[in-house]
């Protein structure tokens, strides 16, 4: 177990949490969380992206093979986050059930894959794939608080984070989950662990789902209302100008 990898993380992500504070202490504890919880996104599906892609092996065909020394890294370093994350959320009291259950699962799975040294390739797979989306969560929360999100940036913003989840972590998120579970060489821990995150994705998927429903109907509303209101708008101009016209002609 890296246990130094992990604990140098965790005093890294509360030392970036700290900074955060001094740097923008008029804002709240949450916006200085969410920082830390962007730059980790960005870093990690960066790094993972490399693990995966480039690196290797292919999570695909050699999931259960053992750990690299740059998995294990990349692991190390998205343990300790959890760590602080959870952590500040059960100081806070921000996140519901189902997010400290994601969050939960997440934990244990990565370390089961250090404490049993295989499925490094599909656990940074797995990480990749649900931080990939991660960026975009953040950036709809800070809109939101700079009052920018009712614009099109925000609707870009949505749409994408729905895009990316819909085929990313759901659609190549049942590929992987296939692969795991046929694998020979995957621990039956790991594959119990691919069920319960798998599940916590279409637990997610549905309220996206609904979310991306709601906001579409509230936006085609909008849309006809402000076309019906157009419309009288204009029907009330000609009125006018035939009204004028006529007492014009009285005259």
């Amino acid at each position: 177990m890296p246990v130094l990898e992990v604990t140098c993380s965790l005093i890294g992500w509360l030392c970036l949490y700290l900074s955060f504070c001094c740097t923008f202490s008029q804002r709240g504890p949450e916006w200085n969380c969410r920082l830390v919880t962007l730059t980790h996104g960005i870093f990690i599906v960066l790094l993972t992206a490399y693990v995966v892609f480039v690196d290797g092996p292919w999570p695909f065909t050699h999931a259960g093979t053992e750990n690299t020394e740059l998995q294990v890294f990349a692991l190390a370093v998205c343990l300790g986050y959890f760590f602080f994350d959870v952590g500040w959320c059960v100081r806070y009291r921000t996140e519901g059930p189902v997010m400290l259950a994601h969050h939960a699962a997440s934990i244990l799975g990565i370390l089961l894959a250090l404490f049993l040294g295989v499925s490094g390739c599909e656990t940074c797979g797995v990480i990749f794939g649900s931080e990939l989306t991660n960026p975009l969560l953040q950036g709809r929360w800070f809109l939101r608080r700079l009052g920018r999100y009712d614009s099109l940036l925000g609707d870009a913003v949505d749409l994408l984070f729905i895009v990316l989840f819909a085929t990313v972590r759901v659609g190549l998120g049942t590929v992987m989950f296939y692969c795991e579970l046929t694998s020979a060489r995957t621990p039956v821990i790991m594959k119990l662990g691919g069920v319960v995150m798998y599940a916590l994705a279409w637990v997610f998927m549905v309220d996206i789902a609904q979310f991306g429903y709601k906001k579409s109907r509230a936006k085609y509303k909008r849309w006809t209302e402000s076309h019906e209101l157009g419309d009288t708008r204009a029907e009330t101009l000609a009125d006018n100008s035939d009204r004028t016209v006529n007492a014009e002609r009285a005259r």
